[in-house]
């Protein structure tokens, strides 16, 4: 047998590379902090519910399997979620119910009956805004039709009121022991895209300076990057934000999560800033647009102003010396508008391109400036 060749491993490796680390990220996610600690209070509110079910009056507990089954599909990460999907699973399981009983009252239990069932189930869970409800319409309506059999009053009755002693205690655990608050991640994900956007404007600034920069545009190519590294920030926020919903831990760890949502919304338009120069920068640096070539005077200016305002970004929520910085990008940012102004009128040169990058700047800079004088972004227009 022929020995695979080394493109051949490389070929391999990188088949087998994201599902390798598709698998360890699922692993330390299995045993998290968070994920044990919810596997902990679901096994109390199980047996804390199986417990309570032993003490139900007749004939609810005949049935006491659906405690546990109850505080197991109320338990969720957030207590905001165990409250909604809760009482969404008991909606669904009291639909249901209505739907076997209306069917029943007409046939007894066959396959068309079953069939019957199913079919309005599914069409009952298809309302408008019934989230986890869907799913229990017709598994419900299932349950009651067949298992309940001459006893379906009964049935029915055990099994809503042993699913919402469930859900109850399900619900009460996760909102009393240690319910998850997720503040800690917020500050890291901002700092690291503000970080990543600097270090973008960084490289691109000592691309204008390079005699060759068509060979290191690693950096032409991050647009998505940076578009992810946003999407990471907004959904650690929202998390956030919803952990916080029905959790008393909220009043012990206050957090202004509206301030968030505005630096959220801040730094999502200083991301768009950011991906705009990369497209600009992109095809004139690389030599792919001559037309649109940045005059030779222009670039060391234009790359100050890069530099500048990556320093703002890195120093934004970080730094005490943010004004300082501040009004250092805004010198930098005036005086490319002078030199392109120079550049066009003494020569006639294109400074489109430096034109648009030094608006680009300057729009980082008012938004940055706009939350550094606690300023709502939606309140102003940036640019």
């Amino acid at each position: 047998m022929a020995a695979s060749s080394p493109r051949d491993r490389s070929s391999a490796r990188a088949f087998l590379g994201p599902s390798l680390s598709a698998v360890r990220s699922g692993l330390r996610e299995a045993v998290s902090i968070e994920r044990l600690m919810l596997a902990a209070k679901t096994a109390l509110a199980a047996g804390l519910a199986w417990f309570a079910a032993q003490l139900m009056p007749e004939p609810i507990s005949q049935y006491p399997y659906y405690a546990p089954l109850g505080a197991l599909v109320s338990m969720y990460p957030t207590v905001a979620d165990s409250l909604r999907k809760g009482l969404q699973s008991l909606l669904g399981l009291a639909l249901g119910i209505g739907v076997a009983m209306v069917v029943a009252s007409f046939t007894e239990t066959s396959a068309l009956a079953i069939a019957v069932v199913i079919g309005f189930g599914v069409l009952v869970g298809g309302l408008p805004r019934m989230g986890t409800a869907r799913d229990w319409v017709p598994l419900a309506a299932l349950f009651v039709l067949v298992a309940g059999g001459g006893r379906r009053e009964d049935f029915s009755l055990a099994y809503l009121g042993q699913m919402g002693v469930g859900v109850a205690i399900g619900f009460a655990v996760n909102w009393l022991v240690f319910p998850p608050l997720r503040y800690s991640a917020i500050t890291p994900a901002f700092r690291r895209l503000r970080h990543t956007l600097g270090d973008q404007l960084d490289e691109m600034a000592l691309a204008l300076n390079e005699s060759s920069p068509q060979n290191h545009q690693d950096w032409a190519s991050r647009e998505e990057l940076l578009a992810e590294t946003a999407s990471r920030v907004r959904r650690v926020v929202e998390a956030a934000e919803e952990s916080a919903r029905v959790n008393p831990r909220r009043w012990r760890r206050r957090r202004d999560l509206a301030a968030d949502l505005a630096d959220l919304r801040a730094v999502e338009r200083s991301t768009f800033q950011v991906q705009d120069i990369t497209d600009l920068l992109s095809g004139v640096i690389g030599g792919e647009d001559e037309s649109s070539a940045i005059p030779v005077d222009v670039m060391p200016r234009l790359g100050d102003a890069l530099s500048a305002t990556a320093d703002v970004l890195r120093a934004w929520g970080e730094s005490d010396s943010l004004p300082d910085v501040l009004a250092r990008a805004e010198g930098t940012i005036d005086a490319v508008s002078r030199t392109y102004y120079e550049a066009a009128t003494a020569h006639g040169a294109s400074v489109s391109v430096a034109a648009a990058v030094s608006l680009s700047l300057a729009r980082i800079i008012r938004v940055v400036r706009s939350r550094e004088e606690g300023e709502h972004p939606d309140t102003r227009r940036v640019g």
